[in-house]
């Protein structure tokens, strides 16, 4: 029987909470941040939940977290 891989890309985007969910980094905070105004790339700071409907698609890709 093959050992159960983890997808290292998927790994180093997610983390679990403590509750069981995965927490990820927001987007559209790479480049082109002249034209984003100050309060939008100050709330895109802060990570976020993924949704329920890709829960079990990131669980899949990360099975010893």
């Amino acid at each position: 029987m093959p050992k159960v891989k983890t997808n290292r890309g998927a790994a180093k985007r997610f983390a679990k909470t403590g509750s069981g969910r995965f927490k990820r980094r927001q987007s559209f905070k790479n480049h082109i941040l002249t034209k984003k105004s100050p309060k939008r790339k100050r709330q895109l700071r802060h990570g976020t939940l993924i949704a329920h409907a890709d829960e079990a698609a990131v669980r899949q890709m990360l099975p010893g977290l």
